[in-house]
This record gives structure tokens, sequence and C-alpha cells, in this order.
């Protein structure tokens, strides 16, 4: 049963975000926190998906469906969100890719859809975590993963 998904206030806007992520426009694929529990180790974000994504221009035309791949880098970012905030460091870092795992892609991603990010912690350190991923369009699972993090130093960035 897939979790029902609706009008959600922000946890964390667009400004907190991008306290944490390092990444920017055009590369920022997430449009906030709709829901977090850091004891339970899960995390919820959103992404708006638009026509005006740049990605739809040649993926494809006639046809638009967003890259999967941008999709595992939506739930990487959400994820990474989490992992960095259950880190617990004294010193600044970054939540950075390590591996995705298990990947299935299981329905396209349309311009006009809201994407939700669902990270939930399977491991949890002060070097990084793995979270098992999954990606919905309309209470759908689009894209399920795991994905797994290593905490870095920003300087070393």
């Amino acid at each position: 049963m897939t979790p029902d998904f609706s009008e959600m206030p922000a946890v964390f806007d667009i400004k907190e975000i991008l306290k944490i992520l390092p990444h920017r426009y055009p590369f920022l694929l997430v449009d906030r926190i709709v829901e977090m529990d850091l004891e339970k180790g899960y995390i919820l974000g959103q992404k708006n998906i638009t026509f005006n994504e740049s990605f739809f221009q040649g993926h494809f035309p006639g046809a638009p469906i967003m890259p999967g791949v941008l999709i595992l880098e939506a739930l990487a970012q959400a994820g990474g969100i989490l992992v960095y905030l259950k880190g617990e460091s004294e010193v600044e870092k970054i939540a950075v890719l390590m591996n995705v795992n298990q990947a299935k892609f299981r329905s396209p991603v349309r311009p006009g859809d809201v994407l939700f990010l669902k990270g939930e912690g399977q491991h949890f350190s002060k070097k990084g975590g793995k979270i098992k991923a999954t990606a919905y369009v309309n209470n759908k699972v689009a894209v399920e993963a795991e994905i797994g993090f290593a905490l870095v130093p920003k300087s070393q960035i």
C-alpha cells in the first residue's frame, strides 16, 4: 500500500534546503521537505515537475518524460539531507552519493506531475548512511532504489 500524499506544509522550504545542499539551479531537484522524523530516520521531499525543465527539450520531444537518472538524483538529494542531519558531526560536511543499488523504474514522470521523494534510513553513522528511496507520483511508485552516502568535509570538496 502506498502512502496518501496530499497538500502538506513545508518542514523545510527552499531557503532551508539551500543551507544544507550544495546544489544550485539547474541541478537542485528538491523544492521542499514536507515531512521528516530524525528519530525514525525518515524524510519526504517534493519536486514539482514542469514543462519548463530544460531536460524536456530533448527527453523526448513530443513525449516528454523525466530522465530516470535525474529521479535518482532527486531521491539522493532528499536522502542526503536526512543523512547529513543524522550525521551529528562537529565538522561541516556534505552527504555525497556513493552508490545506487536495486534501482527499479516503475512508471514515467511527466510534466505537471508532483514527485514525492521518500527516504527511509537503513544505516546511519558519522561517516555516512544508506537509505531505501522511493519516488511517488499520484500515490504510485515511480522509482525505487537503495542509495548509499559518505559524509565528506566541505573543505575536501
